[in-house]
């Protein structure tokens, strides 16, 4: 029997995805922004009990060629977990084509170069990790427990031993006091990680980030997001900022299309639908 317990989370590009919790919650579940996991208690599922949902999975849905493994930080089940689950995988699903999964920066930097290496060969693929702001005092301030400096060594080793890359960032993150320096220093830290994939969602925050924390009024936060993509200087990189949370959705790729993106982010600000007093969504048009 295949057992799901919400909360359960996969990123919009998982939706095709066979998902499998390999772990419930998430072992930090200190960051003040997020709100996914709240109340639940972390707790990694047993092998024998993960690799029965394998076979009944295997039995139901035998053309599967993508998995993700949930919870919220499936990598931080280090090597040696993870090494005969993806066996497993590869043996259950013969058309397996990858498996991906949430990461944060402690979790890839616990595994050696050569376990990064080993995982990638068992068609391990993308790493979801957010950076979520390149500031060490915002980060500090909502207790992520990371540093960002230390994400920028990360993910460029994990894209160098041939994972593919998600990173997000926060639009909004540093509330008002702290906009400018969360999106330069956002943007520093992107240019010199240069991830394959980049999304930007805005804050919503599931209640007060830190003490003085006032949340950007949609005007504030596109204006925010045009200040980082102004100052990114990035070289094969996907964008997204085209989640429901977003009051200026985007696609595009860097480096050709960041003119026209600040372009339809200029034109939403001057269309005159957006919010410039409080942190309420209202429609809007390109």
């Amino acid at each position: 029997m295949i057992r799901c317990r919400e909360p359960l989370y996969r990123p919009p590009a998982e939706a095709g995805s066979l998902i499998l919790q390999a772990a419930y919650g998430c072992a930090h579940n200190r960051c003040t922004f997020c709100g996914m996991y709240k109340g639940v208690r972390y707790q990694v599922r047993p092998e024998a009990e993960l690799f029965g949902e394998i076979s009944e999975a295997a039995r139901l849905y035998p053309e599967t060629r993508r998995v993700f493994l949930a919870d919220g930080n499936a990598l931080g089940l280090g090597y040696d977990r993870l090494r005969p689950l993806l066996e497993r995988l590869a043996e259950a699903f013969p058309r397996l084509a990858r498996v991906n999964l949430y990461a944060n920066c402690r979790s890839i930097a616990a595994l050696t170069d050569g376990e990064l290496t080993g995982l990638r060969r068992l068609k391990l693929n993308t790493l979801y990790t957010g950076l979520e702001s390149g500031s060490q005092r915002v980060l500090d301030l909502v207790h992520k427990g990371e540093s960002a400096a230390e994400t920028v060594r990360q993910v460029r080793r994990a894209e160098a031993a041939g994972f593919t890359c998600s990173v997000m960032v926060l639009v909004g993150l540093g509330g008002q006091s702290y906009s400018e320096e969360h999106a330069d220093a956002t943007a520093a830290a992107l240019n010199l990680m240069r991830p394959t994939l980049l999304s930007a969602l805005r804050v919503i925050p599931p209640g007060v980030l830190f003490d003085g924390f006032r949340e950007l009024t949609e005007y504030q936060a596109v204006g925010e997001l045009h200040r980082l993509i102004g100052l990114l200087e990035l070289e094969r990189t996907v964008f997204r900022a085209d989640h429901p949370s977003n009051p200026a959705p985007l696609a595009g790729r860097f480096p050709q299309d960041k003119y026209r993106l600040l372009a339809e982010l200029e034109a939403t600000r001057r269309g005159g639908l957006l919010d410039r007093d409080g942190p309420g969504m209202r429609p809007y048009a390109l």
